[in-house]
């Protein structure tokens, strides 16, 4: 864990390194601003971070708005269900729309074979020591990609409940996973992973009995630090709910298809 957000400062002089190559590839598509959250200022190390980070999410927003394609970063701690969930999305969406899944973890590809397993195209990352994922790094899978035959990408994050939020990755929206195993104070411990959502999923309702999960206080400290976030329980094991999901990501696909270019 590195001094500022989990990451080794190895891990961050390494794509500096690298950061003229995606600025040049940057430029070339030819993407637009859009400032997506600025950056916190008692660490200039950290600002200066953030502040690049933050110049390449706008430059991928710009991508992804051009070619019409819904983008969500699916975020959480480790263990929460986040690929089963996607998993389960990937096998019961094929008629509905096209997917594909950026992963990362910071060591293995075992989450981007469950979900080409079950049917889907999907980009590992593998951060090394970095705990989040950053804008510099899903520039470059997306060159992995078709995005021409794509509807919606799904960024499963490193899972982990601090660091992901200060990195915006040009995401439309970003998804927060909450397991009822992580027990009902999740929210008020990490507020910000939650204050940072559009949408709030409860996961693995099937074990709220046996974890005696207190679902009214789990909500009520939800709705304390993040009142906007909407919330879907369901169970990914079980198929339970697994449709309100779906309609949530489909309405959100329709309204990314009408959005207008700058």
């Amino acid at each position: 864990m590195c001094d500022h957000c989990g990451c080794s400062d190895d891990h961050h002089q390494h794509h500096a390194g690298e950061a003229d190559a995606a600025h040049r590839r940057a430029h070339e598509l030819g993407l637009p601003r859009h400032h997506h959250h600025d950056a916190p200022a008692a660490d200039p190390a950290v600002a200066v971070i953030l502040k690049e980070n933050d110049r390449l999410a706008e430059r991928n927003r710009g991508f992804f708005l051009a070619k019409k394609l819904l983008v969500l970063n699916v975020l959480s701690a480790p263990g929460a269900g986040k690929t089963a969930l996607l998993e389960s999305t990937i096998r019961d969406t094929k008629a509905r729309w096209r997917t594909a899944v950026i992963t990362g973890d910071l060591q293995t590809e075992n989450d981007a074979t469950r979900l080409r397993a079950a049917g889907g195209i999907a980009i590992q990352i593998t951060t090394g020591s970095a705990c989040h994922l950053d804008a510099h790094m899903v520039m470059h899978a997306l060159e992995k990609l078709d995005l021409d035959a794509l509807d919606v990408l799904f960024i499963e994050n490193v899972g982990n409940l601090v660091c992901p939020t200060l990195f915006d990755l040009g995401e439309d929206a970003r998804v927060a996973l909450w397991s009822v195993t992580e027990g009902e104070d999740k929210p008020v411990k990490y507020p910000q992973v939650f204050q940072s959502a559009a949408l709030t999923v409860i996961s693995k309702t099937d074990l709220a009995a046996v974890t005696e999960f207190k679902r009214a206080e789990a909500l009520e400290h939800l709705r304390a630090i993040a009142p906007h976030t909407e919330v879907i329980e369901l169970s990914s094991q079980a198929g339970t709910n697994l449709e309100a999901w779906y309609r949530w990501v489909e309405a959100r696909l329709h309204a990314k298809r009408a959005q207008k270019l700058h």
